[in-house]
């Protein structure tokens, strides 16, 4: 039993490497193919601003200034129980810097629940934060 659960872990975790590298770059240098990446009944969450489908997610990335993210951590954990059903789905958490045009960077989180779809991972979820700096003056 607990070398499933590490197998799967690492599963997850090899997985969510390929994806993230696709998904930035994607998002970072060809935005126009970003819906590809969610299910049709997607939905994003950025900043507390929710988005549902992916024509929406895919016209609500495309009218956003251009970005360059850096990624500085990256987790991934396998969803199983009767919530997935046989579906092979992960949790992938993401954290590191964004920089929107010629403003200056500043720290990020994202979660994605990615889910097989065939050979292909789907975005079920995507909930993105900026981290704001809290000014303790």
């Amino acid at each position: 039993m607990e070398q499933d659960i590490k197998a799967k872990i690492d599963h997850a975790c090899r997985t969510a490497e390929e994806f993230t590298k696709l998904y930035y770059e994607s998002l970072d240098k060809r935005r126009y193919l970003i819906s590809r990446l969610y299910l049709d009944s997607a939905v994003l969450i950025w900043n507390g601003n929710g988005i549902e489908g992916k024509d929406h997610i895919q016209k609500f990335w495309i009218d956003l200034p251009s970005t360059n993210h850096t990624i500085t951590t990256l987790d991934a954990q396998p969803i199983t129980g009767p919530a997935v059903a046989d579906q092979l789905t992960f949790l992938v958490k993401v954290s590191g810097q964004v920089k929107y045009q010629e403003k200056s960077s500043k720290p990020f989180n994202q979660n994605f629940l990615i889910t097989a779809v065939g050979d292909k991972w789907k975005i079920v979820s995507d909930c993105f934060r900026a981290q704001e700096a809290l000014d303790n003056s």
